[in-house]
Parts: C-alpha cells; sequence; structure tokens
C-alpha cells in the first residue's frame, strides 16, 4: 500500500538524516539527495518482489522531502489564513476553514507521520508529549496558533487540535458587521470598557468569546493597565499599559510550574485596572473575588449554556480552590462585583451549498443587587434565536453602573441614547 511504502521511505530517510546530522532548515539539497536514495532503495526492493513498485516516483520523493522539511501535509493548511481549526484523530485529520465547513484532508496520513509533525511543533517550546505528559498545550507556529494534543494511555490514538488565531484581533465595529452585535449592544458594551467595571463572558466552544473578549480588551482606554492571563495565550491585541502573561506547566521533573491562579495573584500587585482571563476553567476564579474586593475590574469567559448558567459556573469554580470560603460569601462577592454577562452561542447554517457557522451574542445581562441568596439579573439586550435580532429590552442597568458610565461618555451623550441605537460612540 502506497500509505506503507510511504511510512517505510520516510523512517529511512529519517534515521539517515539523524545520522548525517543534516539540519533541514539549511541542507535542503542534502536532505532532498537522501530521500531521493530511499525511494530509489525502496523501489529496488520492490522490483525484487519485496514491497509494491511506486507509481509516481518524483511525488513521493516530494512527500518526504515536504515531510521532513516542512510540515508535510500539514505546510499548505498552515500557510492558509482561511483556516481556523485543524483536527488529528490517529491518521485522520479535518479542519474548518473562515466559513465554519469541515473538510478532510485529501493526503493520506500515517499516525507516526502526525505525531512526528506535533513533535516538531512542540520543539519550538518549552513543552513535551510523552508518556509521562500525556496531555499538553502550547503556543505553536510564532505565537499563531494553540495546540492541544493527547496521546495514549490517555487518548486510545493520537488526538490533537490546532487552533488558529486569524479571529483573534476583532473589534466591536467588526462585530457589529459580521452581525454578532448591533450598534447599540456594541455602543453599550464600548461605554463599559472605559469603566472599571466587570464583565464575564460566556458560551459553548468555538462560540466567538475569545473573539469578543478581544474586542472589549481593544476598546479600553489607552491609560488604563491591563493585566491578562491564559493558561495558553490567544489574546494579541496591543496593550499601551500593561502586558500578557502566560501560564507554565511543570517541568519534566514536575517543578518550576506557574500555574493561572499564581499568575492572578501576581498581577493583583501590579495596580491593574483590569484583570483579564482568557477562560476561567478553576481556582483562578477564588483570585477574582480577591480582586473584586480590591476594587479591581476583570473580564473574563467560561464555558455555560446561558448567561445565568455562566454566573454559578464561576461560582463553583471559585469553590475548587479548596478554600474555607462558604458557597454563598462567594456568591455574595460575585453578585456585588460581576456587573454585566455576555453570552454568545453558535449554529450552523447553509452557505453557498455547504455548512458554515453562525457565532452572534444571544444575551446580555446587567447583574443588580441580590434581592435573595441567588443572583438577581436584568435582560439588557436578547436574540429570541441565532440569525433574529439582537433587541434592546428597555432596560437599563443599575444606577450605580449608569453613573459610573456616564462620567467616562461626552457631555452631550447619555447611555439611554447608546442602548436605544440613537447615538453611538467611536466603536
Amino acid at each position: 500500500m502506497t500509505t506503507t511504502a510511504y511510512e517505510q521511505i520516510r523512517q529511512a530517510a529519517v534515521s539517515t538524516v539523524e545520522d548525517l546530522r543534516l539540519d533541514p532548515a539549511r541542507d535542503y539539497e542534502e536532505v532532498r539527495r537522501v530521500v531521493s536514495t530511499a525511494v530509489d532503495d525502496y523501489q529496488r526492493r520492490a522490483h525484487l518482489g519485496h514491497g509494491r513498485a511506486l507509481a509516481d516516483v518524483g511525488h513521493m520523493v516530494d512527500r518526504v522531502v515536504s515531510a521532513i522539511t516542512d510540515y508535510g501535509p500539514f505546510t499548505d493548511l498552515f500557510a492558509r489564513s482561511d483556516i481556523e481549526e485543524i483536527f488529528i484523530e490517529g491518521s485522520r485529520v479535518s479542519y474548518i476553514d473562515g466559513s465554519g465547513r469541515l473538510k478532510g484532508v485529501t493526503e493520506p496520513t500515517t499516525e507516526e507521520e502526525n505525531r512526528h509533525i506535533v513533535n516538531r511543533l512542540l520543539g519550538e517550546t518549552d513543552r513535551h508529549l510523552d508518556t509521562a505528559n500525556p496531555i499538553v498545550q502550547a503556543r505553536v507556529l510564532d505565537g499563531s496558533a494553540r495546540l492541544t494534543a493527547v496521546i495514549p494511555p490517555v487518548a486510545d490514538t493520537l488526538s490533537a487540535t490546532i487552533r488558529r488565531y486569524a479571529l483573534r484581533r476583532q473589534t466591536l465595529a467588526g462585530l457589529v458587521d459580521l452581525g454578532s452585535l448591533t450598534p447599540g449592544a456594541a455602543g453599550f458594551l464600548w461605554a463599559l470598557m472605559q469603566t472599571n467595571a466587570s464583565t464575564l463572558l460566556s458560551g459553548p466552544p468555538g462560540a466567538g468569546k475569545t473573539s469578543l473578549l478581544s474586542a472589549l480588551v481593544a476598546a479600553a482606554p489607552p491609560n488604563h493597565c491591563i493585566r491578562a492571563v491564559e493558561e495558553v495565550r490567544e489574546l494579541f491585541v496591543p496593550i499601551v499599559h500593561g502586558s500578557y502573561y502566560e501560564a507554565r506547566p511543570p517541568s519534566l521533573d514536575r517543578s518550576g510550574e506557574i500555574a493561572l491562579r499564581d499568575l492572578v495573584k501576581v498581577v493583583m500587585a501590579m495596580r491593574p485596572d483590569r484583570i483579564v482571563v482568557g477562560e476561567v476553567r478553576g481556582a483562578e476564579a477564588f483570585e477574582l473575588t480577591r480582586a473584586a474586593n480590591a476594587g479591581c475590574g476583570f473580564a473574563c469567559t467560561v464555558h455555560a449554556n446561558s448567561a445565568r448558567d455562566a454566573l454559578n459556573a464561576i461560582v463553583n469554580a471559585a469553590m475548587m480552590a479548596g478554600e474555607n470560603v462558604a458557597e454563598p460569601v462567594v456568591r455574595k462577592v460575585f453578585s456585588t462585583t460581576i456587573d454585566v454577562v455576555i453570552h454568545l452561542d453558535r449554529d450552523a447554517v447553509p452557505r453557498q451549498g455547504a455548512t458554515g457557522l453562525r457565532r452572534q451574542v444571544t444575551e446580555i445581562l446587567a447583574v443588580v443587587p441580590a434581592m435573595g441568596e441567588d443572583f438577581t439579573t436584568e435582560p439588557l439586550f436578547v436574540r429570541p434565536g441565532l440569525g433574529e435580532p439582537l433587541q434592546w429590552t428597555g432596560a437599563v442597568p443599575p444606577s450605580a453602573t449608569v453613573t459610573m458610565i456616564e462620567r467616562t461618555l461626552p457631555d452631550d451623550m447619555s447611555l439611554r441614547e447608546i442602548l436605544e441605537g440613537r447615538r453611538l460612540p467611536p466603536l
């Protein structure tokens, strides 16, 4: 079988390249000569009855050379700007393009080859994928993508996802153009970001949470100090005052780990106006209660099925810290410090004979002073269903939030005018 022949030739060529200590990036011609020799050797054995002869020798040479000096079947995928996500499941490779279509690569691959590509990507980082570390996340491709990979015994086969950051430098105006927001909703979020209000973004994976968070960070005033912390960096908005910080996994000897919770603790001591957490999943949520009590605003994302569920999700995450604090206390802190919850969703829609993804904001809730032990919220914008208009409900945030926002607006502009869409700030 051609795939088997390819793997035999690739392994033989890689072994020779390593023995000769060739650098694939600099010794291209020498690597090509080694591959051609390996192909010729295979053909001779095949003609002697030890295998099936190749139909296209030149194609095999090009394919193996690309695998050694570049990224093989992934080379074209990495070069395309419209690829949003690449999936590897054993020997199968598929991807989602910018329109949301799921497609499979036409060139056959093997699991061993795909593992080799994953290891090459990780070679640019300080992270490793082996039996001692069967799960890894890392920034790859010069920081333009996030790799998440899992190998046996945790997974049945190599299972990896490479998420590109092509959509992460978004603006509120751009989201209006895409139909994710209305001008009034975008204007309200812009006005909110001129303050130190705290914002929670929620939705399922792939709903556009990071893109919206990126747009919110971009809308913040340049004199605001923003400290952004992430497990694996996905935000790339230029920050005038502040910086980005990335967690670090333990080294091979299990030392040197810097958790997301540690980063939140550190940046609290760096006088931030707003702490941005790319994704809240665990104990770092408890540190946000400390930040809130210190008068620091925050913005973060969480996986949830609705805006209301997002509030419960962040409380549950904070309880994972294992601190000796009762849940009602944590709930009370978040109910008095989270100002707005924004929920996004996605669905598949027909596009030019294929299926694409639609991502839209479906709810914007204001968190109002609690009337009991649970959260009390007021819907500000609602979308009855994906594809339908995002409508202002006529409600306004609590008076304290209105006062805070209107202090930052021009004297001749009011928050109500923005909510109604009659007058808009520069998005």
